[in-house]
């Protein structure tokens, strides 16, 4: 079973240590985000990836996304930041929104599925801007496995998981709803995913500065 800590405003300095350990021997945390709980691994480490890729079930085909703290971790993970995606971060970041830049070169192909290409967003909950301030950036794709519904507490994450998972960080309940809307940025904007931000401001936002999103 996995070590389940508490998460929260005050609790998040002290769980660094045990987060260090699990992310440091290659080992995959569950932690609370802005909807529901997500898995966590270095998206450097093809070792954690594996161990990932292999717990959700997920195809081996599909890119995992990245969760920042601060938008000084971007440069590690993107070869470009396009203007349409420089838009969208400074109307949108910290917040309901996955931009998909392209990938920097030396990034792993079990993170971008061979797709050149990395999808990112800077988290909104405050503990966990604080985590990975301190971690660097982590996946953030749903704690749970491939065609199961996403889980919205960390007893459920522990039921449906088990010792697949080394740490779990217990934020209570999480909101759920809707996932991230999803952006590509990269030429002409695209929506890959409509999702918990309105893609109507998304769009307006756009506009303003002559760009169309298609769909």
């Amino acid at each position: 079973m996995a070590l389940v800590l508490p998460f929260t405003d005050t609790t998040c300095d002290r769980v660094l240590p045990d987060v260090r350990q699990v992310l440091d021997a290659h080992g995959v945390l569950a932690l609370p985000t802005e909807t529901y709980y997500g898995l966590a691994v270095r998206p450097t480490d093809d070792a954690a990836l594996r161990r990932l890729i292999e717990l959700k079930g997920r195809p081996s085909d599909k890119p995992i996304l990245v969760l920042i703290g601060s938008l000084d971790q971007l440069p590690q993970l993107v070869q470009a930041i396009p203007p349409a995606a420089a838009l969208l971060m400074e109307q949108f970041w910290p917040g309901l929104l996955t931009i998909v830049f392209p990938a920097a070169p030396d990034l792993p192909a079990l993170l971008t599925a061979g797709t050149g290409t990395i999808g990112v967003r800077q988290a909104p909950l405050l503990q966990l801007q604080h985590l990975l301030r301190h971690t660097g950036p982590l996946t953030g794709t749903s704690a749970n496995r491939s065609s199961e519904p996403p889980l919205d507490n960390a007893v459920a994450v522990q039921r449906a998981l088990g010792a697949g998972v080394d740490l779990i960080l217990d934020g209570g309940h999480t909101p759920g709803g809707l996932p991230s809307t999803m952006v590509d940025a990269r030429d002409r904007p695209h929506l890959l995913r409509a999702g918990a931000l309105s893609t109507d401001l998304i769009r307006a936002a756009l506009a303003r500065q002559g760009y169309e999103l298609s769909s």
